[in-house]
């Protein structure tokens, strides 16, 4: 099986294909396709399902795919790695879009709820569509602001796939999906800041007693509030490991564990490895082409 890499931390690429040019293969990057015209297959891992225009897909690294092509199909494939993600975490120069790293994790934690196309709100398909055609036009020009302006219109794509993903939530009991969907985002949002996160806090800030909104957590996610942001914690210290460079130290410093020995100890307990072990377990898996044909 082909093993495609992204050797550059961004790229945007627009395709008319009436064949498929590549056979089954796994991305070392994330990537979000739109179907600008045509139809098809996509078959992403165990799923398979017909493509049309104004679809929108979103693919994580090491993901299965392949596709079948029915009529002419025009692609937009907006590409990017963990260096890029890194980028938008650090502010450095590839970034200036405040917390659209965010953004980004919120969907990639969440996007197992369903396969298929994100686009679940029909009103945002002509407003993706728009943001598109402005990205093909652009992207290909070398002139003042380029660079800003493809990154503001790639941060807005992105900002609604996130509202899309948070329109399907898991399958477990809700009491009032409304506020347990306003509370979990408010946990999402702010897990960078652990004070905030404090039963007090969270019943003071949607006005909820404190010994009734830990209980009412509980009945929403199954966990209680500790629990739930310890967890989600855990899954963001996993995406750390996988897709990028950072080290122990910054993701302690960051996620706001009390040291290196603390993330060990919880990470472990987790997911039965320690943090080092798990990289290097997933960096060898990614790495690891099977003798298959593509």
């Amino acid at each position: 099986m082909e093993v495609v890499n992204l050797f550059k931390p961004f790229d945007i690429m627009y395709v008319e294909e009436e064949t498929c040019p590549m056979g089954q293969h796994r991305n070392n990057f994330f990537e979000l396709v739109y179907i600008l015209k045509g139809t098809g297959m996509l078959h992403n891992n165990q799923h398979s399902f017909e493509y049309e225009p104004e679809n929108l897909f979103l693919f994580m690294p090491q993901d299965t795919q392949y596709t079948r092509i029915k009529s002419k199909t025009a692609f937009l494939f907006i590409r990017f790695n963990g260096i890029y993600l890194e980028a938008q975490r650090t502010d450095n120069s590839y970034s200036n879009l405040g917390d659209w790293a965010k953004k980004l994790e919120y969907i990639f934690l969440n996007n197992h709820h369903f396969p298929g196309c994100i686009l679940r709100n029909t009103d945002d398909k002509p407003i993706v569509r728009a943001l598109v055609n402005a990205l093909i036009l652009e992207y290909p020009k070398e002139q003042s602001l380029r660079n800003e302006v493809v990154q503001q219109l790639v941060n807005t794509i992105i900002t609604i796939v996130a509202r899309n993903v948070s329109l399907v939530q898991p399958d477990k009991p809700v009491v009032n999906s409304e506020v347990s969907n306003e509370i979990l985002n408010y946990i999402h949002q702010n897990i960078y800041y652990p004070e905030k996160l404090r039963s007090e806090k969270l019943a003071a800030k949607f006005n909820i007693s404190q010994n009734y909104i830990s209980e009412y957590v509980k009945k929403v996610t199954g966990e209680s509030i500790q629990r739930y942001v310890t967890n989600y914690k855990l899954k963001l210290v996993e995406t750390r490991l996988q897709y990028s460079d950072m080290r122990m130290s910054e993701i302690v410093e960051e996620l706001g564990f009390t040291d290196e020995s603390h993330l060990n100890r919880t990470f472990k307990k987790y997911t039965g490895y320690n943090p080092t072990d798990f990289r290097k377990k997933m960096w060898a898996e990614r790495n690891y082409q099977p003798g298959m044909s593509g």
